[in-house]
């Protein structure tokens, strides 16, 4: 085994080069007779592509392994006849849950075990015993929802609970904000069924059966050593090894020994894990401090009151404008309990007695869940400091005794600044542990021997203050060669030798924990390249360099802004208003993930794995399903951007080359709609007759299930020609494709409600695009050609200040970010972009006495996912409320995505998106809701799905007002 790991890279130095392509040329025999023996022995996939094995190379830490094949098993035996096939070739083994580990813990050589794809059961639920057994690919989230009917709960809650996985939590004993009053992993697994690496199925639980033979004599042989070695008073000790639960006082638990070993001891094929009674109401104590140092040392006196969180954060991890209580930073202290009133009284208990600069309860669910998603989405949000610069986890969860915590954090700032570095602390200050994300430069030399250098300081600061390398997120490659510091040599000596005890071998993910990798190797940045990738948007947030005030640019920083977090990677169907990702909700599948498409552009800038550069047919397939939804621009808590670099990659691929007719009929659709206005008689009747119909969706690369839509016999602006425009124009009213050739009624209506608003407006001088089809199918010298037209016609409005009035969302969206992002060079394209309002927004800012029409009916449909991403929605709530329209849109995205859902191949897809939120919405709407989309593609997806029956908002307004002449 350790052969095979150094002809992989894994723990020795860098091989020369000469060694690593005679390495490379063993490693592709070896996975060629690997990959044929593992497809004879599992029922599950065995994929040693190029995608597969890319979409594994990360998880949600600083670095990178490359494996040589991944395996999907779908049971315990699939798990111990893959073993016994990479045991025969002597090729190492890691078990991966979510991927969301940051420290390392899920990349590896060899062949990876994915547990999520078909070993997700939860196998049964004794509700009076409280216990649950699961599979190991079960997600946290969807055992909590199985048994929350219940009322009850795994405690452990790590933030990446929609997606994580219970082997994932056992692997690294995970623990989460409610620890405080219900433990980590380890306090409550039960029992555990593993298979170790030689072939061994145990049960672990309390005593010594099961036990892998030599491990009772190890411990015995060690007593003194294992009741000294460890801290004490430790909520959070997660590093190292857990053998002193081995200890005859300590109840000689086996499974808790297992938990935190981070798929180095074996594989975990079933749990049977505690489950806790979830308190029925909540509330949620939210307490104003100076500082983080305020609030640490604070945290540990709430402890007494029996709260179920204690979380703290700083005011640089809360985006934007707030209404959290005076301070700089916050504790987050969650109660329970029976009643609504209960739980409110225990948080103002709570406040009264907290010595806070300020403090308020928040009792309404949607305002806890709010406040809740800030605090989870930090450990992405962290990741991107305001004035562009980048941020690492390196140093991600110490933990120390609570009450040292604040001392810590002093010390901790200290240190951050001898080093010239700089991190924002946030985490579970009620148990002592700190997440921080640091502004290491891990692209430079010296900025790795910076990273290195600090990281043996903050080691032995953390050890001084009676700490904990790890409080929650495991050792990995982070951390494991730091052990000795923490635990003395002769501990640490006795890890590697328990670990002999489970894996003889060794063909468990090595590297983690015992026999570690070196922190500076294996950095996940090491193979990105250095110089500046040419493309055409400006990606003006990523490669700037606060320090020197350099701006952005850079394609690399902008596919590194995915830490590997995996919020896109939720279970559908989805609650709430959130976009991302619907395409792998529709599939399930990683590379369908915003996180895996980001991982398969990483891999091809490295050009190890994906060979082919902009050329690459894996990164081509996997944009292929991406819906271009923008979803991911404001749900990700990195804001990765990939409807961007869709675009990008597209133009890059195809330059030179033929694209698919899909890109010449749909992607060049404004152009083909403006020819055919004078015919559209003629062309309806024609696309109404089977052959026809069926061969201009051939010709054009349209899904064959898909109706062709109805051309407006008038445009829009042809209706509108010579209506006189009364007063001077407030407004410049945009005549975007969708409404001038295919819903002129909306461009009607909005005329109706501006007549009715007082709020005058003016048409562009001319033919006018926001180049949107050109960039969603990656034409993007055409869509820049576009765009400066319209510029060019639209200068003199701008030079007058006023604002443009844009009715379909992706059209505003598309003028909104990708006009300035392709045309940075031009200063107009800004003043554009900033010019860009929504028919709400409009009425608000230039009619904001004007009382809307009363319609007083409920309403049901979907908020534009380009809305949601780019121009928020809050006016039209605004608006709607005003109207009498009441209930919520939902999220998600319709599945119809401008050409996505016509295009031949993407039709089944396209329906699961829309079966997620909006198709249930619009089926459970009572008689009478109005149906509202004011998107032309989520309208047209309704028509074609659902019957039809959505209007734009404007419409339903235009409906509501007195009655006019005909001719209006």
């Amino acid at each position: 085994m350790a052969e095979y790991t150094e002809r992989q890279g894994g723990t020795p130095a860098k091989a020369s080069a000469a060694t690593t392509g005679q390495a490379r040329d063993q490693a592709g025999d070896l996975a060629r007779g690997l990959a044929g023996d593992l497809a004879g022995a599992v029922r599950g996939d065995v994929d040693f592509s190029a995608a597969a094995r890319a979409l594994v190379t990360m998880d949600a830490s600083n670095y990178r392994r490359v494996p040589v094949g991944v395996v999907a098993p779908r049971d315990a035996d699939d798990i111990a006849a893959a073993l016994a096939v990479c045991r025969g070739h002597g090729v190492p083994v890691v078990p991966r849950g979510g991927g969301t580990s940051i420290a390392g813990n899920a990349t590896g050589i060899g062949v990876v075990l994915d547990l999520t794809r078909y070993f997700r059961s939860i196998v049964s639920v004794d509700t009076g015993a409280r216990t649950a057994v699961v599979q190991p690919g079960v997600v946290l989230d969807r055992l909590r929802d199985h048994v929350a009917p219940h009322g009850l709960t795994f405690g452990p809650d790590p933030s990446t609970h929609s997606r994580c996985t219970i082997g994932g939590m056992v692997g690294n004993n995970s623990c989460g904000s409610h620890s405080v009053a219900w433990g980590t992993t380890a306090d409550n697994v039960r029992e555990l069924s593993v298979t170790t690496y030689d072939g061994a199925a145990l049960r672990l639980g309390q005593g010594w059966d099961g036990a892998p033979a030599g491990l009772r004599s190890l411990v015995d042989d060690n007593l003194a050593l294992l009741r000294t070695g460890y801290p004490t008073g430790l909520p959070r000790r997660i590093s190292g090894y857990a053998i002193d639960a081995l200890l005859p006082e300590n109840g000689t638990d086996l499974a808790r020994a297992f938990c935190g070993s981070e798929g180095t001891l074996g594989v975990v094929t079933e749990a049977v894990v505690t489950l806790v009674d979830s308190p029925p109401a909540r509330a949620l104590a939210v307490l104003g401090y100076p500082d983080e140092s305020a609030a640490a040392e604070a945290a540990a006196g709430l402890l007494p009151y029996h709260p179920l969180t204690v979380e703290g954060m700083a005011d640089d991890l809360v985006p934007g404008p707030h209404d959290l209580p005076r301070g700089g930073a916050w504790l987050f202290v969650e109660t329970g309990g029976a009643t609504a009133a209960e739980a409110r009284a225990h948080a103002e208990r709570i406040v009264r007695a907290a010595d806070a600069l300020d403090g308020t309860v928040v009792a309404d669910p949607a305002g806890i869940r709010a406040l809740w998603r800030v605090r989870e989405d930090a450990s992405g949000t962290a990741t991107r400091s305001a004035d562009g610069g980048e941020a690492w986890p390196g140093w991600e969860d110490c933990a120390v005794p609570p009450a040292q915590l604040g001392a810590y954090l002093r010390d901790f700032r200290a240190l951050l600044a001898e080093h010239g570095l700089r991190g924002t602390p946030y985490g579970h200050f009620g148990d002592g542990c700190i997440h921080v994300r640091i502004d290491f430069d891990l692209l430079s030399t010296e900025g790795v021997r910076v990273f290195r250098r600090f990281s043996e300081d903050v080691a032995r600061l953390v050890v001084a203050h009676g700490g904990s390398l790890s409080g929650e997120h495991g050792d990995g490659l982070a951390r494991s060669e730091l052990l000795p510091t923490m635990y003395g040599d002769e501990l640490t000596a006795l890890f590697g030798r328990f670990k002999d005890v489970w894996d003889p071998a060794g063909g468990m993910n090595p590297g983690s924990i015992a026999r570690p990798a070196r922190l500076d190797e294996n950095l996940r940045f090491d193979v990105l390249p250095r110089e500046r990738v040419d493309v055409a948007f400006a990606y003006p947030h990523d490669g700037a360099d606060p320090h020197d005030g350099t701006v952005g640019g850079d394609f690399s920083a902008a596919v590194r802004r995915c830490v590997g977090v995996a919020k896109c990677r939720v279970e559908g169907p989805s609650s709430g208003p959130g976009v991302m990702c619907p395409s792998f909700r529709a599939t399930g599948d990683e590379q369908h993930s915003t996180r895996g498409r980001a991982r398969l552009l990483h891999e091809m800038l490295a050009g190890e794995v994906v060979t082919d550069g902009w050329r690459s047919t894996e990164v081509k397939d996997a944009l292929d399903l991406c819906l271009s939804c923008k979803g991911c621009r404001s749900d990700c808590p990195v804001g990765v951007d990939m409807a961007t670099y869709k675009a990008e990659f597209l133009h890059h691929h195809y330059e030179g080359r033929r694209r698919p007719a899909a890109h010449y009929a749909m992607g060049r659709l404004p152009r083909w709609l403006r020819a055919a206005a004078p015919f559209a008689g003629a062309l309806n009747a024609a696309v109404r007759l089977p052959g026809a119909a069926a061969l201009a969706k051939r010709l054009g690369g349209i899904a064959p299930e898909r109706s062709i839509p109805r051309l407006a016999p008038q445009t829009f602006t042809r209706w509108l020609r010579g209506r006189e425009l009364d007063g001077t124009p407030a407004v410049v009213l945009w005549p975007d494709t969708f409404t001038e050739h295919l819903s002129p009624s909306v461009g009607k209506a909005a005329v109706r409600v501006l007549d009715a608003a007082g709020v005058g407006f003016t048409l562009p001088p001319g033919r006018v695009c926001c180049g949107l089809t050109y960039v969603s199918t990656g034409q993007l010298d055409q869509a820049r050609a576009v765009m400066r037209r319209t510029l060019d016609r639209l200068e003199p409005a701008l030079d007058r200040g006023l604002p443009v009035l844009v009715l379909e969302p992706s059209c505003a969206a598309a003028l909104r970010t990708d006009l300035p992002e392709l045309l940075a060079d031009d200063p107009r394209a800004a003043r554009l972009a900033a010019s860009v309002r929504t028919f709400a927004q409009t009425l608000e800012e230039c009619a904001p006495n004007w009382q809307p029409p009363r319609v007083d009916r409920p309403v049901a449909g979907q908020t534009h996912c380009h809305q949601h991403a780019v121009l928020g929605d809050a006016a039209e709530r605004r608006l709607r409320e005003r109207a009498g329209l009441t209930g919520e849109l939902s999220g998600g995205c319709c599945g119809l995505a401008g050409n996505f859902g016509f295009e031949k191949g993407h039709y089944d897809v396209s329906v699961a998106c829309a079966e997620d939120q909006l198709l249930p919405a619009v089926r459970s709407a009572p008689e009478g809701t109005e149906l509202l989309a004011d998107g032309y593609s989520c309208r047209t997806q309704l028509d074609q799905l659902a019957g039809g029956g959505a209007r734009h908002l404007a419409e339903v307004l235009a409906e509501a007002l007195e009655p006019v002449d005909a001719e209006a």
